[in-house]
């Protein structure tokens, strides 16, 4: 054989070594990076725009986004702040806000009657018995110089809670009826949780209602004293929710279904954390940590203090609590045209998520 011959299918031999070596390479690469970079296929993770109000029954979207659960979902969420949950109603129904952490609220209702379809999809913070996350405080130097001993002693106070027509008023009430008033016996002044601590040290309020950690921080801090926990005064009450808004569901139904898979696994690691309304759990540490991270409050301790809110490990709302406060709205003359609480709760995105993840199990891992 020449040797021009022999060189030729010598090179093409070299050629194809290093083509083959080339594409184990790759092979090995791909596999090693999993699946979000597997090649050209692979889809890019979609934005999900989440509002939150720095409250511990965020801590399902804070779990979800820490633990990767949302990344294994392809999802990438932004969170972004609001200082009442009755503010996410308008972003929602525009369509700039996917997600809210919100509550119940007149303004829900009425957008619903207006035929802009926001959504309650999931619990996340409600009030068994020894949940009483968002207790009513009021200043301690009121409580220590016998101003307010009772129920009955609230009258006349300023309130700091959230947004009108929403979920702390229909609270209040319940709190003013143990004492024989109503609602119009105190005057209630909008305000962020966060700002409720400070509130209360300025003597700008007299009492308020006040979601944890801000909560525990008040009493500690010794601007206010816990006067009664909303399980007292409001058992089983439906306190927050997450919210989804119409534009989200019907754009992008599938990130909806996976958005809510990722949530309710992670609302099972926190009940997995609780023991006795307190985190001090199995997985207590983990939970603290996250917290620490994604809220303004930075020392753990308070978090082994609060008093943890009740969320649902398969994600399930209250109704006949939400059709509680529906009613407080309408004898309030908050809300307008026809419209039912039924119509705005939806639970087929829950369902979907506990029928691939299965029903919970109590200290399963």
């Amino acid at each position: 054989m020449h040797t021009y011959s022999r060189f030729r299918i010598r090179a093409a031999l070299s050629a194809e070594r290093i083509l083959s070596l080339i594409s184990a390479t790759l092979i090995a690469i791909a596999t090693l990076a999993g699946p979000g970079l597997a090649g050209t296929q692979a889809q890019a993770a979609t934005t999900v725009r989440v509002g939150i109000t720095y409250s511990s029954s965020d801590i399902g979207f804070f779990i979800a986004e820490k633990k990767g659960y949302f990344r294994q979902e392809e999802i990438n969420v932004t969170f972004t702040p609001f200082d009442s949950a009755g503010k996410m109603v308008a972003p929602l129904g525009a369509g700039q806000l996917d997600v809210g952490g919100g509550s119940s609220s007149a303004g829900l209702f009425n957008a619903a009657a207006r035929g802009i379809p926001i959504k309650i999809v999931a619990d996340k913070g409600s009030s068994p018995p020894g949940h009483g996350y968002a207790p009513l405080l009021v200043r301690k130097d009121l409580v220590t110089s016998g101003r307010v001993k009772s129920f009955r002693d609230l009258k006349g106070l300023k309130v700091a809670g959230g947004s009108p027509g929403t979920s702390p008023a229909v609270m209040m009430n319940e709190a003013l009826k143990k004492g024989g008033l109503s609602y119009s016996d105190v005057t209630m002044i909008s305000m962020g949780y966060p700002q409720h601590v400070m509130a209360l040290q300025n003597k700008a309020v007299d009492a308020s209602l006040t979601t944890e950690p801000s909560a525990t921080a008040a009493v500690i801090n010794g601007a206010a004293v816990r006067f009664a926990g909303n399980d007292e005064f409001y058992p089983y009450h439906q306190v927050a929710v997450v919210l989804y808004g119409g534009i989200f569901i019907k754009d992008n139904p599938e990130v909806a279904r996976k958005f809510m898979r990722a949530y309710v696994r992670a609302v099972r690691d926190y009940n997995q954390a609780l023991k006795d309304g307190k985190l001090v759990g199995p997985k207590a540490d983990e939970i603290i940590a996250i917290l620490t991270e994604f809220t303004n409050i930075k020392d753990p301790n308070v978090y082994r203090t609060i008093v943890t809110p009740g969320i649902n490990p398969d994600g399930k709302v209250n109704v006949a609590s939400l059709n509680k406060d529906f009613q407080f709205y309408k004898e309030q003359g908050l809300t307008e045209g026809n419209v039912s609480v039924e119509q705005v709760v939806d639970n087929s995105f829950v369902e979907a998520a506990v029928k691939e993840l299965g029903a919970y199990t109590p200290g399963a891992k």
